[in-house]
């Protein structure tokens, strides 16, 4: 079975839909502060490169929540539809919204350090603090 594939979604109203040239079919949960603020819980998402697209543009509101990132979301509805890194135009899409994500698979969970003690996941996961999770994936040089 491939890594990444296409995948296709909407928010709840159905005002945005979404199209992921390639989504990978790994699911990351972050419980970092601004994901769990964001959400309630942690975010949930896969990553989906740069390939995206949306129809329903017009109902997409985007919150510049740091420096590096920002989250788009529907304006009718709410619906959390990215994170976004902004140099690379990179997408982190909620696994949620996909109607036809090939058999996802929850293997990694990030900034540990700040998840709380009041849940856990039984899954078996992979799990990076922040400072390992910016070593990884941190630019060279930046």
């Amino acid at each position: 079975m491939s890594d990444v594939g296409p995948a296709k979604g909407r928010c709840v109203c159905g005002a945005v839909r979404v199209a992921a040239a390639g989504a990978s079919r790994h699911v990351a949960a972050c419980h970092c502060g601004t994901c769990r603020r964001w959400g309630g819980g942690p975010l949930m998402a896969v990553d989906c490169g740069t390939e995206v697209g949306f129809e329903g543009e017009e109902h997409i509101a985007v919150y510049e929540s740091s420096a590096w990132a920002e989250r788009g979301f529907c304006r009718r509805c709410g619906s959390h539809l990215f994170y976004r890194l902004k140099a690379e135009r990179r997408y982190f899409v909620p696994v949620g919204l996909f109607d036809d994500l090939e058999q996802p698979v929850f293997d990694e969970e990030v900034f540990v350090e700040e998840k709380p003690s009041f849940y856990a996941f039984a899954n078996r996961t992979e799990k990076l603090t922040g400072p390992e999770l910016y070593a990884r994936y941190a630019p060279p040089g930046g």
